[in-house]
């Protein structure tokens, strides 16, 4: 038999082998760095806090029926893939409206930030500023257009706008927004009435939560969530200070169903700016917008949490892209919750996608921090990915392509 040689240890390359790094005692921290997937940054998020809260970030409306479809319809894209290409150099980057970003992906607006973990919305913006990113802070947030310029003033800003049924209030929020530098508004148009999200009516929520028997347990059970939310300032909606009801009599009072393309035309006057509509579900609509000469649009099912069981944006972007892609900016959200996922967006011929669950799953789990974590590993699969199919660049990855395969 043949047996290996032996020698006296060499101390020198043990001693290599040996990482010195100090432990950390912060375990929030180490779990965070731990994390590998958008899905583990979750499963900690689900750790960090209250029920009702976690639920508001996953659930979607009804059934969740949605939610599983566009899940489903991500991961069934496959990637076309080109050879023996330099991909020593990778240029993930993009531009929008005359600015580079590192990435195409963009910090979807999300309602009751602060609701998720206390810093709220800054600390999502800070990350952004970072990572030469952009943010979109929502009509719905807990830190208002002023507050976030203030916190944040070189982070690169949109503004997501609800046209609300007093439109003198609609036109308070847009100035606010033009006097704090918000370079592009976001209008939302598929929220005539508010989706049913069943979780959220089981579990009362409300701003600011109520405090029932079941609150009382929850504090037990996430103690430093409840004391963060105790001991800073008041938690509320910073365009609707002073509502004390809850979120479904809130909606009824904002959301308004008489919304029209004549709004946006409307908008169009009174922003001077890049004006981006989101919530387009077909190909009309969009044809539609184009004409009207907005910006961009943005495929989006609201995450699914409004209407259940509509499009999948995914499976509608290839034929909008080929009736209006040459006319103005596509972008999509909804259900992105990986690199991949953001890449299949992009090869399919979107300009970016928005996320939002994946980085308040990051802002759950270990605040402005879990939200860098977030961001690390979009950037890590995508880039990867990049290098894997062949592409060094975004123009690139949109002409070699992508096909998406029949789910049954």
């Amino acid at each position: 038999m043949i047996k290996s040689k032996r020698n006296f240890p060499n101390l020198r390359y043990f001693y290599g082998l040996i990482e010195w790094k100090l432990p950390t005692l912060n375990r929030r921290k180490l779990a965070t760095s731990k994390a590998q997937t958008i899905e583990d940054l979750a499963l900690l998020a689900k750790k960090r806090v209250p029920k009702v809260v976690y639920d508001f970030v996953e659930g979607s409306a009804l059934d969740e029926i949605g939610y599983s479809r566009s899940q489903l319809a991500l991961r069934s894209v496959e990637f076309n893939s080109r050879t023996l290409r330099d991909v020593s150099t990778v240029d993930s980057s993009e531009m929008f409206f005359g600015k580079k970003v590192d990435l195409p992906i963009i910090f979807a607006p999300t309602g009751y930030t602060r609701l998720m973990q206390h810093v709220g919305e800054p600390a999502v913006a800070a990350v952004a500023e970072r990572n030469n990113l952009i943010y979109c802070l929502s009509t719905m947030g807990t830190t208002s257009p002023a507050e976030l310029a203030a916190a944040v003033p070189d982070a690169r800003r949109w503004f997501q706008l609800y046209v609300m049924q007093n439109r003198t209030d609609s036109l308070a929020v847009i100035k606010q927004a033009r006097e704090s530098g918000f370079e592009a508004l976001i209008l939302t148009v598929d929220t005539p009435v508010s989706g049913l999200r069943l979780r959220d009516l089981r579990n009362g929520l409300t701003i600011p939560p109520r405090i029932r028997l079941s609150t009382v347990f929850a504090i037990a059970r996430k103690p430093m969530w409840w004391i963060n939310l105790f001991t800073t300032k008041k938690l509320e909606f910073a365009a609707f200070r002073g509502w004390d009801k809850s979120l479904v009599e809130l909606a009824a009072t904002i959301f308004s169903p008489a919304l029209s393309f004549d709004d946006v035309k409307w908008l169009q006057k009174e922003w001077k700016g890049p004006i981006i509509v989101k919530g387009i579900q077909s190909v009309e609509d969009a044809k539609l917008l184009a004409k009207m000469g907005v910006q961009g649009i943005v495929l989006s099912n609201h995450g699914n949490r409004q209407l259940d069981r509509g499009p999948v944006p995914i499976e509608i972007l290839p034929d909008v892209v080929k009736a209006v892609g040459k006319k103005l900016d596509i972008y999509i959200d909804g259900s992105v919750m990986s690199g991949q996922d953001a890449y299949a967006a992009i090869a399919l011929g979107a300009k970016a996608v928005l996320v939002g669950r994946a980085y308040l799953y990051g802002l759950m789990a270990d605040g402005e921090r879990g939200v860098e974590k977030a961001v690390e590993l979009l950037r890590r699969d995508f880039i990867n990915t990049m290098a894997l199919t062949g592409n060094r660049n975004l123009k690139e990855v949109r002409e070699t392509g992508a096909v998406l395969r029949k789910t049954s």
